[in-house]
């Protein structure tokens, strides 16, 4: 049955000529846990149920929206594994019924064979596979690959979607016709959020659309984003995307929202299929999980959602001490063992749920997923979790991690949120923009920020200076030079002024040195330089065949992964000691440019934040973070760096 969206009623159309079957799917993650003894295979096997389902239903083709490997550089088992499900089920002698009307070149202008892999002559493709690539699979390293490219060097995936430029996004749709049915697929891959958000509010973001019959097409957008706000600029809001589009299928969300949300505003239609795995042990993975079988005939679709019956159960549960006080009291000598009772109970009723739901279903794994919430806030004490876990080894797939006590933090009330008007945001001129995202508020925080968390060596202005080359025009160098070179004028002007060893005459000195040269030309000049010196280094490492120690792939990779949870809580005091390895896309860019066998001349101590933190520099193997557009999940203040040591101590 088809559905028009939008309008009441339903029109009942028989599959024919004019039919496209599409098979959608999301967030795979292949090779996740893959060496856990008990849930390894859980993705390949739920992979393998998903392609047997587009063979079923006979689909013209399957549009995958990112992830489809769990890391960066899958393993060779991975690897393996994906090549022989896509063999299996995608190659064979079934004729394609649609045809390609778009130029193939720009549609995949990044592959060594620029066309779609069922046209190749040497393949014999049955099912084509359409994917853009998603923040776990994202192109990494100097020549800009990823598997996805590896695969479709292979002739088993059509990769599109993909950006190369860091300033602007120019979406060239893929046109595909069947019979009298045209549908324009577009795909925006991932791309840093942050960097994304901005480019939509700089009108950097077009979507070009078919010359001829503009409103004859089904236009379907397939995109790898943040939906939800993770923070101030850390998503991409709906309402940025174009309201000519029929359908988006968002990927990188893994709660299963698949049935099609209108959104009133643009008036297109989202669908969210989520993963087809649990990658972590929140409530929106516990939602059955689904994949969806689009029909499109002219401008009218119809979305079947078809439940997955190979993926691993999932049982989540919260409890609240505190709204059981008649059952526990925080002064009785054994309230701790009554709790521990009470919890079992719980994990014993979910472990029940499981087996009646698994009944009649063989094709579901045999240990299920638990996770037990307790809020001991109140004046309750934990338990021994290590004991309570042991008790279910031979019954759970995360004997580990079964009860997870936190604590409930009284935060102070906090203003309701404005509604953000984003057709007025989009209408703002691109330098107010710019302007204020990188520059205003990196003056407005060590403006008001308290005195020991302000910058002692490096002034405002020059950091937000350095600070917008960085995140805007990707220029890597550009906070370190400014760095080095703020910091040789600071040892030269103390030498000069021969200031006594003590530091507190130290501190006093270079304050005095740095408030000299705030809004002066002077400062003008330093960061020119910085940046200048920046260009050519990085220049000068183009030029360099030989880059041994320079780790590009790590350092190319930063963006966030907001659908696998935050990092791990910082340290008590909110400090992290910038290990290079601390950090997904730290640079080892100090190391190798000074040599391995040099020590780090300084050290940067910073904030670490959980959440919205930005790596922006290593020096020596060591990295400096800052969190500067958004306060952070565990109440620090929005901050960056905080302080500067040398291996003597002379600049804190």
């Amino acid at each position: 049955m088809y559905l028009h969206w939008g309008t009441a009623g339903s029109v009942v159309v028989i599959d024919d000529e004019d039919t496209l079957k599409i098979l959608i799917a999301t967030d795979i993650h292949l090779g996740y846990l893959e060496k856990d003894a008990i849930r390894g295979n859980d993705t390949y096997v739920t992979f393998d149920e998903i392609l047997k389902h587009a063979k079923q239903n006979d689909v013209d083709f399957i549009l995958l929206g990112g992830d489809l490997f769990h890391d960066n550089k899958p393993s060779r088992k991975s690897l393996h594994n994906c090549i022989e499900l896509l063999r299996k089920y995608c190659m064979g002698d079934k004729p394609i019924t649609f045809e390609i009307l778009s130029d193939q070149a720009v549609n995949f202008s990044t592959s060594k064979f620029p066309w779609v892999n069922y046209q190749d002559e040497n393949l014999n493709i049955s099912i084509p596979v359409f994917s853009v690539h998603g923040n776990h699979d994202d192109p990494t390293g100097a020549d800009g690959l990823c598997a996805l490219d590896v695969l479709s060097c292979a002739g088993l995936v059509n990769h599109f979607g993909r950006s190369r430029s860091v300033e602007k996004v120019e979406v060239s749709p893929v046109l595909l016709q069947k019979g009298s049915t045209r549908i324009a697929m577009y795909g925006i891959g991932s791309i840093p959020d942050e960097r994304l958000y901005r480019m939509f509010l700089n009108n950097q973001v077009t979507m070009l659309r078919p010359r001829e019959d503009e409103s004859s097409w089904f236009n379907l957008l397939v995109v790898h984003q943040n939906r939800s706000k993770h923070g101030a600029t850390n998503y991409i809001p709906e309402q940025f995307l174009d309201d000519f589009l029929d359908l988006v299928v968002w990927g990188h969300e893994h709660e299963c929202r698949i049935d099609p949300e209108r959104n009133e505003q643009r008036l297109f239609y989202i669908t969210q299929p989520g993963s087809s795995v649990v990658t972590s042990l929140s409530p929106g993975e516990a939602v059955k999980k689904h994949i969806g079988l689009l029909r499109v005939k002219g401008r009218k679709m119809n979305l079947e959602k078809i439940p997955l019956q190979t993926v691993r159960q999932f049982f989540i549960q919260d409890v609240v001490l505190r709204d059981h006080l008649n059952l526990f009291n925080p002064d009785h000598p054994k309230v701790t063992q009554k709790i521990e009772a009470f919890c079992q109970e719980k994990v014993e009723e979910m472990l029940d749920e499981a087996e009646r739901d698994r009944l009649g279903n063989p094709q579901m794994p045999e240990k299920p997923l638990i996770r037990l919430r307790v809020d001991y806030t109140g004046g309750f004490e934990a338990f021994n979790v290590m004991r309570f876990n042991q008790k279910f080894v031979d019954r759970l797939a995360n004997p580990k991690d079964v009860v997870h006590f936190v604590r409930h933090r009284e935060c102070k009330d906090a203003k309701d949120e404005e509604n953000i008007n984003f057709d007025e945001l989009l209408s703002r001129a691109s330098a107010e923009v710019m302007q204020l995202r990188v520059e205003d508020l990196v003056k407005q925080y060590f403006a008001t920020a308290e005195k020991n968390m302000q910058l002692s060596l490096l002034t405002e202005q020059g950091m937000g200076k350095a600070v917008q080359e960085f995140v805007d025009k990707e220029e890597r160098d550009a906070i370190e030079e400014l760095i080095n070179y703020q910091l040789e004028k600071t040892q030269h002007h103390l030498k000069e002024r021969r200031v006594e060893a003590v530091e507190e005459k130290i501190d006093e000195e270079i304050r005095r040195f740095r408030d000299s040269k705030m809004n002066t030309v002077e400062e003008d000049e330093e960061v020119k330089e910085a940046i200048s010196r920046a260009k050519a280094h990085r220049t000068q490492e183009d030029r360099d065949s030989v880059a041994g120690d320079l780790d590009i792939s790590e350092e190319a990779d930063v963006a966030m992964d907001s659908d696998d949870g935050f990092p791990a809580p910082p340290p008590a005091r909110g400090r992290g000691r910038g290990r290079a390895s601390s950090a997904r896309g730290a640079s080892s860019r100090g190391a190798s440019r000074r040599g391995r066998g040099e020590e780090p001349f300084w050290h940067v101590a910073a904030l670490w934040c959980n959440g919205y933190c930005w790596c922006l520099l290593s020096l020596g193997g060591v990295c400096m973070f800052a969190c500067l557009f958004s306060p952070c999940s565990h109440g620090f203040p929005l901050g960056a760096l905080v302080s500067y040591s040398s291996k003597t101590s002379v600049f804190r």
